[in-house]
């Protein structure tokens, strides 16, 4: 059994990565009920935390058929990450986990996110002021290093460990390499055969797939994946890795009644979190994932992703179940 701290969650557990924009409470929801066994929220600043901004308040909104639940920080400054730990306790995660992986530039500028890659020992300085400042689990997810030639995560994550970070997640690729290229889960194994390291070490990046799932456990020996991209528009991609790993046979995947209904509640949880505007305009990244494979689907994507109300979005929904409800997805 894999535990964070004291939290057991699973033997080899699937969590959903926290992702700007996608990883919210509706989003979240749909995915904890198809097997998601650890999800995190979207990252929030620091900063933003600290000033009251509305958006990054907004982002602590948790809820209890979620948990375990992971709010994710991000800042560079020991005092402004402190009393945001502070702020976020109070919402009642049962982690906090720390990112030192984002690569987009805004966040890189400020020396958070990947930029704290340049500066390993602020890195394991903010985690240890955290670690110190909570009793929550503090979790870090970060990057294999800045660049292919500043690559020293064994070594980072043996420090982290050192000052009480309780689990390390991994995205297979530099700061550098952005999200080109191929995930890189040589060094992440490195970091788990470690005879040092005793705490979990998660693998993310390129997590496409069931049976690369399973070379994650099997091949690469870690405790646990974590899921990005592959989830989107596509929560049920971990019950299909759980239904693999079970029977080492593909789950078929879900019917087009399946695919619309979740559509709609997905639509219809997003406007009533965050209202109708934004409630339509950040649920649209997911329609080209739920309908994927569709052909002659064009028209109806298009209503979907520019129509700014949802009563045409749940039309479309309507209209594609009325013409395609007996699709067979293969």
């Amino acid at each position: 059994m894999v535990k964070i701290g004291d939290l057991e969650v699973g033997e080899f557990p699937l969590l959903l990565a926290p992702m700007e924009d996608v990883s919210d409470p509706p989003f979240r929801a749909l995915c904890k009920e198809q097997g998601a066994d650890v999800v995190y929220t979207e990252f929030i600043s620091s900063e933003g935390l600290i000033r009251d901004a509305a958006k990054s308040v907004m982002k602590l909104d948790i809820y209890e058929k979620e948990r375990p639940v992971g709010i994710q920080i991000f800042g560079a400054v020991l005092e402004s990450m402190l009393r945001s730990v502070e702020i976020v306790e109070a919402s009642g995660p049962d982690i906090i986990d720390i990112n030192f992986g984002c690569p987009v530039k805004k966040v890189v500028s400020k020396g958070a996110g990947a930029g704290i890659l340049k500066d390993i020992d602020l890195m394991v300085k903010l985690t240890e002021a955290m670690v110190k400042h909570t009793k929550l689990p503090v979790t870090v997810k970060t990057r294999l290093g800045w660049d292919h030639d500043s690559i020293k995560i064994v070594e980072v994550a043996e420090r982290l460990q050192d000052v009480g970070c309780k689990a390390i997640s991994i995205h297979g690729r530099t700061r550098a390499q952005m999200y080109k290229g191929d995930a890189d889960w040589v060094p992440i194994a490195e970091v788990k055969n470690n005879p040092r390291m005793h705490i979990p070490v998660f693998g993310n990046g390129d997590v496409n797939s069931p049976e690369r799932a399973m070379e994650m456990r099997d091949v690469y020996g870690l405790d646990g994946a974590m899921i990005g991209r592959a989830s989107i528009g596509y929560p049920w991609f971990f019950r299909e890795v759980k239904h693999y790993f079970e029977t080492g046979t593909h789950l078929a995947p879900p019917t087009m009644v399946e695919r619309v209904e979740a559509a709609r509640r997905h639509l219809q949880m997003s406007i009533d979190w965050k209202g109708e505007k934004l409630g339509v305009f950040e649920t649209r990244r997911h329609y080209t994932n739920y309908f994927k494979g569709i052909p002659d689907f064009k028209k109806y994507r298009m209503k979907m992703v520019t129509s700014d109300d949802s009563a045409s979005v749940f039309e479309a929904f309507d209209e594609v179940l009325e013409k395609f409800g007996d699709f067979q997805f293969v």
